[in-house]
């Protein structure tokens, strides 16, 4: 069936007056794929699930939509289809977004290409196992395996399985035929209650049926396009059932493993800070040149660049200050008023009333000669620094052999550019 906003004449029927359905057709919006997997992303966000796994993960859309879960600590995909994962693996790379602003947490994600109903003991003890749109694609056989290897011997705390009904196929173009030419079959709701009912049953877990893609008006009674069975197991046996095997079998074939940065690795914070103690240095530094040096000022903002303001730039030389002026910078800082204050504060993130006021607050940046220098406490005042450094001892450790400190290491050192520098 068509996964995107699309609309589709009726030609059939399962019961009742479906005349209106035929005249309007149906539409998804979202589309129905994307309907599995925000179900899928809002139970995850609901139970804070921590290590999920995708059984036919196919293009890794919904691993790409759950790693951005704070929750998530380890996501595996699982494919038979070694072409479809290399071509959208990808998609699951860290990007520099990922390191500027690492996850709290550390993330793996991992790909692994083998079958549903094989065994692999990596999948064993997962909070949640996604079965979507897969049971049926499994033949005979194989689907009377996957509850042994799924509910039994994977045993994840909650198993989500999506798959077509049956009943809602009559509204498509193509009637009652088979909405994919692999599936083996399709269900309508009886049949995969039962089904589902009795694994349930069988392997102590409980379940409740749902779905997505809602029918039209005047097809009620067809139920979701898609039929959902939330799967939760009997906590009361858990324990029972990790004892009881404890084999190490690692029959799917490692495709890809990739670790995210986070808060959690040493050589992560450090970039983080640096990154931000520059970042504000660099901007405190400019709004200093601009309230100090008009002509400076000018020349920073490429708008408003006059190629006969950067040749007098080039010839005057860098801004020149008298003793009385370099004392009353190193006294009072630069005199910004509290509109320049605010608009200082701005250059950086959004902050809250009480972060503005700390950094406010904190020792302003001074200059000695022609050196810009900002204490580190001020720099610790910002909250992207505080949260990792708790001290100036800590901001020190991290940045010491990178920046150039003041004599008694208690500022940031940078130079006022040059007019080779504007």
């Amino acid at each position: 069936m068509a996964e995107n906003k699309t609309e589709f004449q009726c030609n059939g029927v399962v019961g009742g007056n479906f005349e209106a359905v035929r005249k309007k057709g149906i539409e998804f919006d979202p589309p129905l794929y994307k309907q599995r997997y925000f179900f899928v992303k809002d139970l995850v966000n609901q139970h804070k699930t921590k290590k999920v796994a995708d059984l036919g993960c196919g293009d890794n859309t919904l691993l790409w939509i759950l790693k951005i879960h704070s929750c998530a600590e380890l996501l595996v995909g699982v494919d038979i289809n070694d072409s479809v994962l290399h071509y959208s693996r990808n998609k699951l790379s860290p990007s520099w977004g990922d390191q500027l602003s690492p996850r709290d947490l550390d993330l793996t994600v991992t790909l692994y290409i083998g079958s549903a109903v094989e065994r692999d003991s990596r999948l064993r003890g997962f909070d949640l196992i996604t079965c979507i749109e897969l049971i049926e694609h499994l033949n005979s056989e194989d689907l009377a395996r996957f509850p042994e290897v799924v509910f039994g011997y994977f045993s994840p705390s909650m198993i989500v399985i999506s798959t077509p009904n049956s009943e809602f196929n009559p509204l498509f173009p193509s009637g009652n035929a088979l909405r994919d030419l692999d599936h083996k079959f399709e269900w309508n709701r009886m049949q995969f209650q039962t089904w589902a009912l009795d694994v349930a049953n069988r392997y102590n877990y409980s379940v409740e049926f749902t779905g997505v893609g809602e029918p039209p008006a005047g097809a009620e009674n067809v139920g979701y396009c898609t039929q959902i069975g939330i799967f939760r197991k009997n906590e009361a046996k858990a324990t029972e059932l990790c004892i009881s095997e404890q084999d190490d079998e690692h029959v799917y074939e490692l495709f890809y493993t990739e670790l995210y940065p986070s808060l959690q690795q040493e050589k992560v914070r450090k970039f983080v800070v640096l990154n931000e103690v520059y970042r504000q240095v660099y901007l405190m530094r400019r709004r200093f040149i601009k309230i100090l040096d008009p002509l400076a000022a000018s020349i920073f903002n490429s708008a408003d660049c006059d190629p006969a303001k950067v040749e007098e730039r080039r010839l005057l030389g860098p801004p020149m200050f008298t003793d009385a002026r370099l004392a009353e910078i190193r006294l009072l800082g630069p005199p910004f008023t509290e509109a320049e204050k605010t608009e200082f504060i701005l250059l950086g993130p959004a902050f809250t009333e009480a972060e503005k006021t700390k950094i406010v607050n904190s020792p302003k940046p001074f200059c000695v000669g022609n050196e810009f220098c900002v204490p580190l406490e001020r720099l610790l005042a910002y909250p992207k620094v505080n949260r990792i450094c708790d001290s100036i001892d800590t901001l020190k450790m991290y940045i010491a052999d990178t920046v150039t400190l003041s004599s008694d290491g208690s500022a940031m050192k940078v130079d006022i550019p040059d007019h080779d520098d504007y």
